[in-house]
């Protein structure tokens, strides 16, 4: 039967293995914007990194309401969604950092500063979306 999730529960469902979240932005003209990004999780919030000239840089530059969802498409299927405001830094250190972090997670340690140097250089921004609402739910089709 289907539950709602903790906050601890829902934390950790989103950090695990290399779930990418999907993230949905609102363009100029009022039209939603849908793409996938890796994060990770820092406290309480959603931390990613985007060029600031692509659509989902410019879109957060205007206007930083988000709205994130990280599923299991595997039976029982489980799902976590997220509104919150999205806060957008340049700062060097905050780059690398998380850049670093995240690219950890996704291609492993041995690679992580790799792909910290390669994706925390100037042109990026760091997104540290402040979670507003989460709906989360497991094992919906037990």
């Amino acid at each position: 039967m289907a539950h709602k999730m903790t906050d601890e529960e829902w934390k950790a469902f989103v950090s695990e293995g290399t779930r990418t979240a999907k993230l949905a932005t609102v363009r100029a003209d009022g039209t939603p914007h849908i793409a996938p990004v890796w994060f990770v999780v820092d406290g309480d919030d959603i931390v990613f990194n985007t060029g600031k000239d692509t659509v989902k840089g410019r879109n957060l530059a205007r206007d930083g309401h988000v709205a994130i969802c990280v599923d299991d498409e595997r039976p029982p299927f489980s799902f976590v969604t997220i509104r919150g405001r999205a806060e957008l830094s340049e700062d060097p250190q905050e780059l690398l950092d998380s850049a670093t972090r995240i690219g950890g997670r996704y291609m492993g340690a041995d690679r992580a500063e790799e792909f910290g140097r390669r994706n925390g250089v100037p042109g990026e921004l760091v997104v540290r979306v402040r979670v507003e609402k989460v709906v989360a739910l497991g094992d919906v089709a037990d």
